[in-house]
């Protein structure tokens, strides 16, 4: 039977559960739940994080500049993948890396054969990772936190669903003291921009106008886009199963 194929875009404020630190126990939350959902659907990880990663074992001296942003990608990316690699590894996953540049979504060859490449893993019960080539690439690390890139490579791959986990429970109407009610079917993107906070978590760096771009690619290309609150445990399985409040981005007819 052939399995649906789900995007899960993961950004460093659910990997960090909003702190300074990578948390071993959110990844595991994450695999467990993958390994339930495992008989139905095939997934594909899009991570941030690597960043975050690196500033638990270095301080790189200078500002915050483009450059050492992509020096602690370098260093931090290994980490990265170590942790996943061997926590996946604990649950009985398998998973690879995926290192991607928004110039590769621009040439034949390379969309080609990174379609190629998921496909096999996919059919090898391999979980591929995929994160923005930092180091030779800035947009992602100034503007989106992967959110872009989830959105190119749902439309690239043709999935069934793009599911974004962010630090809210949707995209909120009415919102007033932190709190609003969740737009729970959303099929015009341009009518909600009003509802649309400019702000972002202290970890991430795209916020929730970089995931409604991601969603506007992926609703373009036929594919579905949940928008879903990363920081609650079992986060997955409870969108899954309607357990919790989310906004359905749906395509259009």
């Amino acid at each position: 039977m052939d399995r649906k194929k789900v995007i899960l875009k993961l950004g460093t404020s659910t990997l960090t559960k909003n702190t300074e630190f990578i948390s071993r126990g959110k990844i595991e939350e994450i695999a467990r739940q993958i390994r339930l959902l495992k008989d139905e659907y095939s997934f594909i990880i899009v991570s941030s994080g690597a960043i975050a990663v690196a500033k638990q074992f270095v301080q790189l001296a200078g500002k915050q500049s483009i450059e050492v942003k992509q020096a602690l990608a370098s260093i931090g990316q290994p980490h990265l993948m170590r942790i996943f690699m061997e926590v996946f590894s604990d649950i009985g996953l398998h998973c690879s890396q995926c290192l991607i540049s928004y110039q590769d979504f621009e040439h034949t060859d390379a969309r080609i054969n990174i379609k190629r490449t998921v496909d096999v893993l996919l059919a090898n019960d391999y979980i591929p990772i995929i994160n923005e080539n930092d180091t030779v690439a800035t947009d992602e690390i100034k503007f989106g936190d992967n959110d872009m890139l989830a959105g190119k490579t749902a439309a690239l791959l043709g999935v069934d669903l793009l599911i974004i986990a962010t630090n809210t429970d949707g995209v909120y109407k009415d919102f007033k003291d932190n709190h609003g009610t969740t737009i729970e079917v959303i099929e015009d993107l341009d009518e909600i921009t009003l509802f649309i906070s400019k702000d972002k978590s202290a970890q991430g760096s795209g916020g929730m106008a970089s995931k409604i771009e991601a969603a506007k690619i992926a609703q373009k290309a036929g594919v579905e886009t949940w928008l879903v609150n990363g920081h609650l445990e079992g986060f997955i399985d409870k969108a899954f199963n309607n357990e919790s409040k989310i906004s359905k981005i749906k395509v259009l007819s």
